[in-house]
């Protein structure tokens, strides 16, 4: 068994959105993304793998396949690999997503940043 706590990977910059792996296991990862107001995460896709992503703390809007989705805490999102992913901290609060993909692409989508 491993205990952790979404908290200790609440890391903010003001450069950046921030990155933190909490797990690698196998061809899981899991890890929390961190966005300041205004921080946003470019479009991208995850291929041969499904992404799931919880919102921990703040509100924002997601663009999936160039279609925009309003979340807040608590809200839950599901993308398929092929699916384009974005994310935009449009609130006044930090926003942490903690998101985890059932199959890693490649090394680089395992890294802190």
């Amino acid at each position: 068994m491993e205990k952790n706590s979404v908290k200790a990977y609440m890391e903010y910059s003001e450069d950046r959105f921030t990155k933190r792996i909490i797990y690698k296991k196998g061809e899981t990862t899991a890890f929390v993304l961190n966005f300041l107001p205004g921080q946003q995460l470019p479009v991208h896709k995850h291929p041969g793998t499904e992404v799931y992503l919880y919102v921990v703390t703040g509100s924002g809007t997601f663009i999936i396949d160039g279609q925009e989705t309003e979340v807040s805490e608590a809200d839950l999102v599901h993308v398929g690999g092929e699916e384009e992913l974005a994310f935009n901290n449009t609130g006044n609060e930090p926003v942490s997503l903690y998101v985890t993909l059932s199959k890693v692409p490649n090394e680089q989508y395992a890294k802190n940043i």
